[in-house]
């Protein structure tokens, strides 16, 4: 048997995807809450459940319906470790998902559009700023790409002000932020530092 998470925006975060028997089906909705999604994520070693969303927010997925009534209690290793039923009267508009505490997104804000402003990361459930200490070239250009904002123009630099710090080194084109090298909260390394910004050549669509 295997998990995944599938749609979403990094390998912490989507539509709850399970294999049995060489097919990979979806969980249905129907009682699917917070226990539930923590085993998804414990078990996918993302941390813990931050959402457990439903009605399919991450697409329709494909194949059969695997599971309904799922009723972990929390602390399972598998998620095929908790009572479920394999008898269902869903549709994929009912597929279940999660959102662990290691799911990272970017957004910019303060600029004209999506693709220019400071540089800011939901983690763990909180948006931080970075830390502009190692924000080069590099570091910019993948997020930019990641946004779908073409290439990296300026790094301009800004205040801290929302509660968490993150850090990122990139040593080779990644095709996100978050299979980069990263730190959260080490007051180190980012002494002193200002809040990364970045301009990219394209625009938000």
């Amino acid at each position: 048997r295997a998990l995944r998470l599938a749609g979403g925006r990094s390998r912490c975060e989507g539509r709850v995807e399970l294999e049995q028997e060489g097919t990979w089906g979806t969980v249905c909705d129907d009682s699917w809450d917070i226990p539930d999604a923590d085993v998804v994520c414990r078990q996918l070693r993302c941390g813990r459940a931050v959402r457990a969303p439903s009605n399919a927010a991450f697409g329709r997925g494909h194949g059969p319906i695997l599971w309904d009534e799922v009723g972990c209690e929390g602390h399972e290793r598998h998620l095929w470790e908790c009572p479920a039923e394999a008898e269902h009267d869903c549709g994929h508009k009912e597929d279940a998902g999660v959102v662990c505490s290691e799911h990272q997104e970017w957004r910019l804000s303060g600029g004209r559009d999506g693709c220019a402003g400071r540089v800011e990361v939901f983690f763990r459930g909180t948006w931080s700023t970075v830390c502009d200490s190692t924000w080069y070239e590099l570091e910019a250009a993948v997020l930019c790409r990641t946004l779908g904002c073409g290439n990296a123009l300026q790094r301009p630099s800004f205040g801290h002000t929302l509660p968490g710090k993150m850090l990122y080194q990139c040593e080779s084109p990644q095709p996100s932020l978050a299979q980069c090298r990263w730190t959260f909260n080490k007051s180190a390394p980012c002494h002193q530092s200002r809040a990364a910004g970045v301009i990219c050549n394209g625009t938000a669509s």
